[in-house]
């Protein structure tokens, strides 16, 4: 059993959390709309590996961004949450829609103590996360599978397919690209 108390974060880490807190209220959140470079630049200097092509709004909220990989082309939409418990990694051409919540961390509810789970997402090349969709702790979303809009996203999603609905059923196959 775990200590409810005991917090999983070093002061390091917590010291790290509330200057990227104070960065991204202020200069993240009130750079012009396509000012993406400079975001760009803001996050790798709080450790995150963004590819010069990624594109990510200004009203995008990313907790501990050094836990964040954005590949080519990839854009992240408006009021998108990007929880970075743990590593999230996005692939090349990867659309995160307006809305959309990733989230890489869950508690353990087995435990009295519900102690924190740091896990892992990772969204496949050419994959589109719609707007409002939810994608849980510990998902593999496969290259080209669709997110649809509000579909919520506990399991693995297999490539090439469009998903849909909470919890996120298969609907058809997407053509390859």
């Amino acid at each position: 059993m775990s200590d409810r108390n005991t917090s999983p974060y070093s002061t390091h880490d917590k010291i790290r959390r509330v200057v990227w807190g104070c960065v991204q209220t202020t200069l993240f959140a009130w750079s012009f709309h396509n000012f993406y470079g400079f975001r760009r630049h803001l996050l790798r200097a709080f450790g995150a590996h963004i590819a010069d092509s990624a594109r990510i709004r200004r009203s995008v909220r990313i907790e501990i961004p050094w836990n964040l990989t954005i590949g080519n082309d990839s854009s992240i939409g408006d009021r998108a949450i990007v929880y970075c418990l743990g590593p999230v990694a996005i692939g090349d051409r990867v659309t995160i829609s307006q809305g959309a919540h990733l989230c890489a961390g869950t508690h353990d509810y087995r435990d009295p103590a519900m102690p924190l789970r740091r896990s892992t997402i990772v969204i496949g090349d050419d994959a589109w996360i719609a707007a409002d969709a939810f994608i849980g702790p510990d998902v593999r979303v496969g290259a080209g599978a669709i997110a649809g809009a509000r579909a919520v996203a506990l399991e693995d999603l297999e490539p090439w397919t469009i998903y849909l609905g909470n919890p996120a059923v298969a609907l058809k196959q997407r053509p390859r690209q």
